[in-house]
């Protein structure tokens, strides 16, 4: 790690809309973890209470746990410590012991970044808007001044224990989704270094809990935060081909990709090429639905965000559930899943949300939902998959651009007009009132950067449809 002055880092460098990412030894610090820890504890009011505090693969996460315990018992929490889990086994952990907590990690980011995810008691997100940034601002006063200790605010300084929730987070994954009856399938499994190569072994092997009628193939499971084999980041095409290959060369049924801190899953089929997170949200919710309703709620409510495709609606409402459209982001998600009681949310960028999860998601549980799907009929994943993807989506096309509001400007101007319908719930979305296309532009929060995502009835649509809009944006 670089040396660094302490008191001169500057926090808002690191904390973002939903959590803390920075460069090690730079952007954040052993320190500076200290100082969020303490501010974590008063600005919740967690003085005497339980926090959890655990960490991904990354070489510096051993350090920053210890560093966020200590400034945390410094104000007088009980630091309880999880060591080695992914995000969505902090996410169970905080649900199922209603207490607060951390996960160290910077989920696909390169190796030599770290973060924090952080969480209310009861899996409830934090965000800039609901107390992210006043950790920051109490961090910095500490970071610049000094952490007070318990006894000068008349408390007692905290304890630290430790606890593994590996066995019951795998359980608790198992009674929602049973799997002992499925036919044998063989899955290949692409942990990219990551968390999941403990998670998997743990939710789907045989090595805590019974074992299942599963072959599992492990693609690089050893937990390494250098990240030797490729990216942890399975949104990018060239992070899934060796796991598209070796499905092939072993003749598997299904692969699985996860992302670093394994909340991501993205699913290939027997013919090596991908399920879309569309089809997947799709499928996930039409068990979600039927699951509800023979439990007798009348119509169960299913998130999506509004570039996902037009097939889950369609197919929510086929169903007997009700659609629910947000704007794209895991804080909107978690939001509107809670306001609405809604049974699972699902995004296109693979993360999948559950109310039975505390309505927080977890790439894990998504994957034995399709894993169920495919194990109780006898057709192949390809078969299935195409059942839920009746439209050909473009996938999101980044435009870097000099003048990202002029380039909105032009294609509003060609496509406002009589035919087209035009909302503005994130950025801006067209559809044709004959239903026979859609798209969506949306502006970095970030970046210099223009979204494009579009949906057609069929692929010469699709292209011609995505050719025009880039065209315009590009012009």
């Amino acid at each position: 790690m670089s040396s660094v002055d302490n008191t001169t880092i500057d926090l808002s460098e690191s904390f973002k809309a939903y959590d803390v990412r920075g460069l090690v030894g730079e952007t954040i610090t052993a320190e500076s973890v200290k100082a969020v820890g303490a501010a974590f504890v008063d600005v919740l009011g967690l003085n005497g209470s339980t926090v959890l505090v655990g960490g991904d693969m990354r070489p510096s996460s051993p350090e920053f746990a210890a560093a966020f315990a200590a400034g945390a018992t410094t104000r007088g929490a009980n630091v309880t410590l999880l060591d080695l889990i992914s995000t969505d086994e902090l996410y169970f952990a905080s649900g199922s012991l209603d207490a607060a907590g951390v996960v160290f990690t910077a989920s696909h980011n390169p190796a030599e970044y770290n973060g924090i995810k952080m969480s209310k008691a009861g899996a409830v997100p934090l965000s800039s808007e609901t107390g992210l940034d006043d950790i920051r601002a109490v961090a910095q006063l500490y970071l610049a001044g000094g952490i007070p200790s318990a006894e000068s605010a008349g408390l007692t300084t905290g304890t630290i224990g430790v606890r593994d929730v590996l066995k019951d987070y795998a359980q608790y994954l198992r009674s929602l989704v049973d799997l002992a009856g499925s036919r044998p399938l063989k899955i290949v499994v692409d942990a990219g270094n990551g968390m999941a190569g403990m998670t998997t072994p743990a939710v789907l092997g045989g090595e805590l809990l019974d074992a299942l009628p599963f072959e599992i193939v492990p693609l690089y499971f050893e937990l390494d935060g250098s990240f030797p084999n490729h990216p942890a980041n399975p949104l990018e095409p060239e992070n899934l081909r060796d796991l598209q290959a070796a499905v092939i060369a072993h003749g598997a049924d299904i692969g699985l990709a996860f992302d670093g801190d394994a909340d991501r899953c993205f699913v290939i089929d027997e013919l090596g090429a991908p399920v879309s997170p569309s089809a997947v949200t799709a499928l996930v919710a039409r068990r979600e639905i039927a699951r509800a309703r023979a439990a007798g709620e009348q119509t169960p409510v299913i998130i999506h965000n509004l570039i996902t495709s037009r097939a889950v609606p369609e197919l929510v409402l086929a169903d007997g559930g009700r659609p629910v459209r947000t704007r794209v982001g895991h804080s909107f998600i978690k939001a509107v899943m809670a306001e609405e009681g809604a049974v699972f949310g699902g995004e296109h960028s693979a993360h999948y949300y559950f109310r039975d999860f505390y309505n927080a998601d977890t790439g894990m549980l998504a994957a034995m939902h399709v894993l169920a799907a495919l194990g109780e009929q006898d057709g192949p994943l390809s078969e299935l998959g195409r059942e839920y993807e009746p439209y050909t989506s473009s996938g999101e096309i980044n435009s870097k651009l000099a003048d990202v509001p002029a380039a909105v400007a032009r294609v509003r101007a060609a496509y406002d007009r009589p035919g087209v319908s035009v909302d503005e719930m994130d950025g801006l979305t067209f559809t044709a009132d004959n239903g026979e296309w859609w798209f969506n532009l949306r502006a970095s929060n970030t970046e210099p950067f223009l979204r494009l995502n579009a949906e057609a009835v069929d692929p010469a649509t699709m292209a011609g449809l995505r050719d025009d809009v880039l065209a315009l944006v590009r012009a």
